[in-house]
This record gives structure tokens, C-alpha cells and sequence, in this order.
């Protein structure tokens, strides 16, 4: 049994059925609040810092789907500030699984993190838009 910490937006359905595949599956969750998480920036910078800027948000954040965030533009420090002010536009899940902190749902990776295979597969389109959330292969944001 593993015990998985994750950071949600409350009442997203797509983490709904993120954790549904995680329990399933035999892991425990300890389920956060994404938008009130209580991290400090240089936690919340923990779970994005081998990764580029741009993929630190959520590509159907409001603010970035209508142009208002140039992502690309930002550095390392504005790009931590922004999200630590604005949690909303978090690529999410945040998930701390032993000592790996992952954010958004990298299916591959979880399963080899947690040495498991799921019962399926979810689909890279956001529950709530019709857009494809993540280039990554088997991702959900």
C-alpha cells in the first residue's frame, strides 16, 4: 500500500477521477487543497523544478487560455510568485509519492513510481473543456 499526498482543485472532476484510479488501484490519499495549499514557494517550486516554466501551469487556466500569461516570458522567481499568488493556475495534480513530488498526471510515471499497473487508462482531454490538456503521452492536467 502506498500512501500518495494530493493536491487537488476541490470539486474538479477530473482529479475526481484521478484519485478513483489511484484508490482502485490499493493507494491511500491524503487529499489537499490545492488552492489554500499552505506551502511555502520554495515547496511549491519543489514539484516543478526540473521541469521548463511553461509547463508549471494549467494550459485551461482562464488567465493563460486567454493570452493574459506569457508563460515563456516568465523566469524561474516570477513564475513561482505567480503561482504561489494565483494557485488556480497550477498544472495539477501536485502529487508528493515517497520522496518524488510530480505535477499533473503523468500516468507512466506514477505507475512506475508506485510499481503497479492500472486498470486504465484516463484520457488526456479536461473534463471540463474539449481541449487536449498535456502533450505528455497518457497525462491529464
Amino acid at each position: 500500500m502506498n500512501v500518495i499526498i494530493f493536491y487537488e482543485k476541490p470539486g474538479c472532476s477530473t482529479n475526481k477521477k484521478q484519485k478513483k484510479l489511484l484508490r482502485d488501484a490499493g493507494n491511500v490519499l491524503i487529499e489537499r487543497d490545492l488552492l489554500n495549499h499552505g506551502m511555502s514557494a520554495d515547496e511549491l517550486y519543489s514539484f516543478f523544478q526540473h521541469k521548463p516554466v511553461e509547463e508549471w501551469f494549467n494550459p485551461n487556466a482562464p488567465q493563460i487560455k486567454r493570452g493574459m500569461i506569457n508563460t515563456k516570458s516568465l523566469s524561474k522567481k516570477e513564475a513561482i510568485n505567480l503561482l504561489f499568488m494565483e494557485p488556480i493556475l497550477i498544472k495539477r495534480p501536485l502529487m508528493l509519492i515517497k520522496d518524488h513530488r510530480i505535477s499533473g498526471f503523468e500516468q507512466i510515471k506514477i505507475e512506475s513510481l508506485l510499481n503497479i499497473s492500472f486498470s486504465s487508462t484516463l484520457s488526456n482531454v479536461c473534463s471540463s473543456h474539449k481541449e487536449v490538456c498535456n502533450t505528455d503521452r497518457r497525462s491529464v492536467s
